[in-house]
């Protein structure tokens, strides 16, 4: 079933001063439930930058979120039934027209204040993610599985990520169009689209912001069964750009545990047993399994990389 979009005239000629000169500017905001404080939310942005497209995406909200958007210069794009904050973003990245997409929760959590610490970064990064401060994680314990999410994620995508599950950030359409398949409908995007960035060679910057307490609405996240989709996801994305991050060290502590076995039982019992032997074969195994889906990864890169190629030289063509 498609999407309703209901237009309202705005200009997006242009964006704030913070952005580079000719370009253009769509702030996203997906939005469930969120009627108590996203018209105050809204304003801020629309005063803030008048020249910038706001399209807000209402994910089949129950509480009358759609009547705040009444008399605002945004662009809404409205879901029939909710189907996800991720599938939220990319009906919204999908339907923007400037040549960066800035996202933003209705919740008020993020002060559109902080945008332009963001829009600064443009023309030289492609991705600007705003990264909380440690004192505005509400809760400890969600703090520290945050934590030890981006400790993984951090150590497999070969660089610092001090805020991995951020909403709030700032991207090249372009660039993020490439990705867009691979974004959850429901969470995490930000983890996947800034994985994504990472291992796909994209500038990215972190910018050190506050988060404010929640207004109204309620978070969907479960600590738990969000923590293991994370998981997931950051394994998978690694599995996807750079596979032998995950391969690599499982044969290697398999093979170390095959030989130190077998030097054990080589002493105590004269003999090398099948144990060791397996556990030698299955690292070997594991090894040329990393080195295959290296290659595969290689072969998708090219692809992507010439069907944008492609794409470029005839928007070219059709622009002379």
């Amino acid at each position: 079933m498609q999407q309703a979009t209901t237009d309202v005239k705005h200009d997006a000629t242009g964006a704030a001063a913070f952005l580079p000169a000719g370009t253009t500017l769509s702030i996203v905001i997906p939005a469930y439930n969120e009627a108590v404080g996203i018209r105050a939310v809204l304003s801020r942005i629309c005063d803030d930058y008048p020249d910038a497209e706001v399209i807000v995406v209402d994910d089949g909200s129950t509480d009358g979120t759609g009547d705040q958007l009444q008399g605002l210069p945004v662009r809404v794009v409205r879901s029939p039934y909710n189907k996800g904050n991720g599938a939220s973003v990319k009906a919204g990245i999908r339907a923007a027209r400037g040549e960066y997409v800035l996202l933003l929760d209705a919740d008020g959590q993020q002060e559109p204040a902080d945008i332009g610490k963001l829009l600064i970064h443009t023309g030289v990064y492609d991705l600007i993610v705003g990264a909380r401060a440690k004192s505005s994680q509400q809760n400890r314990i969600r703090a520290l599985g945050n934590g030890a999410l981006e400790w993984v994620a951090s150590y497999l995508a070969g660089t610092r990520i001090p805020d991995l599950t951020s909403g709030f950030r700032v991207f090249r359409r372009a660039v993020i169009l490439e990705f867009i398949h691979l974004l959850p409908n429901r969470y995490s995007y930000p983890t996947t689209s800034t994985l994504a960035f990472l291992k796909a060679g994209y500038n990215v910057t972190f910018v050190p912001v506050v988060a404010n307490k929640r207004q109204g609405g309620k978070s969907g996240q479960k600590l738990l069964q969000n923590g293991a989709r994370f998981i997931l996801i950051i394994l998978r994305m690694i599995t996807l750009f750079s596979p032998m991050k995950i391969f690599a060290p499982i044969a290697v502590i398999l093979f170390l545990l095959g030989a130190a076995y077998g030097v054990y039982t080589a002493i105590t019992q004269v003999h090398l047993t099948n144990s060791t032997v397996l556990l030698c074969l299955t690292s070997i195994i594991i090894f040329l399994m990393g080195l295959i889906s290296e290659q595969i990864a290689a072969l998708r890169f090219e692809r992507v990389e010439r069907r944008s190629d492609d794409d470029a030289q005839g928007h070219t063509s059709r622009s002379e």
